[in-house]
């Protein structure tokens, strides 16, 4: 059996971050970190190491524990920050750019970012330019292998954080699935389940290279992650 993949998690207390956490409960061929700035409950069964630090000390976290990739689901919500722009770019920006540069300074050459459909430098929806700016940067930045993922709006219960239009959307998801086709597929809405999957699946793919995946691919390359070996 080949080593277990290394992979440190930031974002472990966030919608799809706890998928993650689920997902590598009974798997064997993933050790999993995840550094958080607070204290989460783990999963019944959870294999894994939780860092709770400043994220100013998270580089000495990536240089103790060498992960050979890391994945990124870190993001706030417009109304956790105050409905404040700068408030808003200081974790869906900031945070995730210097995270990775921490994670670069301590040879990690590996990362998967979660963005969200329609991120654009260009566009006028602030949120949506905040993401494109995120995913420029990262593409500049000298990993071997980057993989973005953004998925539409996701399926999956949060703290009790969700805005009325958010939770309408949810709600009216599968119809509005249905008249969503050719390009406008990718605004569909998705499992949050799903894109931890395709997080994990991405996060084991060596091959050098920069990629980004919408709804469909995102359902594909969660479909290709491997079942967990519960007789390991």
């Amino acid at each position: 059996m080949s080593d277990p993949i290394r992979i440190a998690l930031v974002g472990a207390t966030g919608l799809v971050g706890s998928h993650i956490v689920e997902l590598c409960v009974g798997r064997e061929d993933v050790r999993l970190v995840a550094l958080a700035r607070r204290e989460v409950p783990l999963p019944k069964g959870a294999r894994m190491e939780m860092f709770v630090a400043d994220p100013d000390r998270w580089g000495d976290v990536f240089e103790a524990v060498r992960p050979d990739v890391l994945i990124s689901a870190l993001g706030t919500t417009w109304k956790k920050s105050g409905e404040d722009e700068e408030a808003f770019r200081a974790v869906d920006q900031h945070l995730v750019l210097d995270t990775a540069r921490a994670a670069l300074r301590h040879d990690v050459r590996r990362m998967v970012a979660v963005s969200s459909v329609g991120a654009d430098a260009f566009a006028k929806t602030f949120y949506l330019r905040v993401k494109g700016e995120v995913d420029r940067e990262l593409r500049a930045m000298a990993f071997k292998r980057l993989d973005v993922l953004r998925p539409g709006l996701l399926i999956g219960k949060r703290d009790g954080d969700r805005r009325m239009l958010e939770r309408t959307g949810i709600a009216a998801s599968p119809l509005t699935n249905l008249f969503l086709h050719g390009p406008h597929r990718r605004f569909r809405a998705i499992p949050a389940r799903d894109v931890a999957k395709a997080a994990l699946a991405a996060a084991r793919k060596p091959a050098p290279g920069k990629f980004v995946y919408e709804n469909d691919a995102i359902a594909t390359l969660a479909e290709s992650l491997p079942e967990p070996d519960l007789d390991a």
